[in-house]
């Protein structure tokens, strides 16, 4: 089994629901997504994030003290706006599982397999 991560990716730029997107359904079929995969047992983690305004960025890769920065790190218009942490069989059930859960939130959603040991 491999673990990958599933990550949903929002555009920032512009508001995260349009007028013609039913916030409520959207959470629901997240929420039902959710159950199916936590049933199945392959769910080890997953959520949702705040918007990126609220990241801080730390590095202490140069020594001394560490340096504090609020932002995120990247200038980019994409961000993760959530995620889920699978375990499962191969790439091909990876990109299953994908394809829901871009039905069930209503965006793309990125497939990543964690590094082997």
């Amino acid at each position: 089994m491999t673990q990958y991560l599933l990550s949903v990716n929002h555009d920032y730029s512009k508001p995260l629901f349009d007028e013609n997107t039913d916030v409520q359904a959207m959470y629901a079929a997240v929420g039902a997504f959710n159950d199916k995969i936590l049933a199945a047992g392959e769910m080890l983690f997953g959520g949702g994030l705040e918007e990126p305004s609220t990241a801080m960025v730390v590095d202490a890769s140069h020594g001394g003290d560490p340096l504090t920065t609020d932002g995120p790190f990247a200038e980019a218009k994409e961000r993760i706006g959530g995620f889920w942490v699978l375990e499962l069989p191969d790439l091909d059930a990876a990109l299953a599982r994908a394809a829901e859960a871009s039905a069930a939130c209503g965006g793309p959603v990125e497939v990543r397999p964690f590094q082997g040991e």
